[in-house]
């Protein structure tokens, strides 16, 4: 029987999206999940997002990374889910949904997704970067010439080194343009290369590059290979809240498997 599914992106940041409300979908089979993900033999993303049935709110995310196995919170594929679940017909232009890491809203202007994000903590020294965690963990280490940076050779070193904890890290190379714009490469655990986009990690060097007082503005541009986002926030008495992250997405193909 012939499964459907659909293809969406965020700035770049590529995903399936399967209908799973009657819940036939194999959430353990990481196997099938990986090969799906699979880029030449599959048919091809970032990660697998699976949009459930859920009695207190429009729809339950459920992401899995590109390795098969169940991820945090995916900022750019929350985004595409938003959109995807538009298209279902669950929401109209705004909504309140259930995320790996718990409650998120959203709202649709046009082709620009706006999430919230869950509030973060200041982030600590590691690595000679900033570490925090915006819904998945994140290292945000500053380089120059961003655009020659080696962020498959470097990604991996930071990613596994000892001192990071036992999952790991998404790795985010930051170059600082002016006070409110920021060039970023990130290298995706459970992904293992670098991808256009990512949101959480977009929301990481934000948080980082004001903490470290690099900037005072409370509103940034995060210029990624694949798209421009946007992410804005308050201080807290323990770090940051109202967190939003901002940036287009798009439906790209849909198609089915046997």
């Amino acid at each position: 029987m012939a499964k459907h599914f659909f293809k969406y992106h965020g700035a770049g940041n590529d995903f399936i999206l399967i209908d799973n409300r009657d819940a036939n979908f194999q959430m353990t089979d990481a196997n099938f999940i990986q090969k799906l993900c699979a880029y030449h033999t599959g048919i091809g993303s970032d990660g697998l997002i699976l949009i459930n049935q859920h009695d207190d709110f429009s729809f339950e995310m459920k992401y899995f990374n590109a390795d098969g196995l169940e991820g945090t919170l995916c900022g750019n594929g929350s985004r595409c889910a938003v959109l995807f679940a538009k298209h279902l017909g669950l929401i109209v232009d705004n909504t309140v949904f259930l995320a790996n890491d718990g409650i998120h809203e959203a709202w649709i202007d046009r082709n620009i997704i706006t999430v919230t994000i869950r509030p973060v903590k200041r982030g600590s020294e590691l690595l000679g970067g900033i570490w925090l965690d915006t819904g998945s963990p994140h290292l945000v280490v500053m380089v120059s010439n961003l655009n020659h940076h080696k962020v498959a050779v470097d990604g991996p070193m930071y990613r596994n080194h000892e001192d990071m904890s036992p999952d790991g890290a998404n790795i985010n190379f930051v170059e600082q343009l002016d006070d409110e714009r920021f060039s970023v490469r990130t290298y995706e655990r459970g992904v293992e290369r670098e991808t256009l986009s990512c949101g959480t990690g977009a929301v990481a060097v934000a948080l980082a590059m004001h903490q470290t007082k690099r900037t005072a503005k409370t509103k940034l541009k995060i210029e990624m290979p694949g798209g421009h986002l946007e992410v804005s926030f308050d201080l807290s008495s323990k770090g940051y809240d109202n967190i939003r992250l901002s940036g287009p997405a798009s439906f790209v193909f849909k198609g089915e498997w046997s």
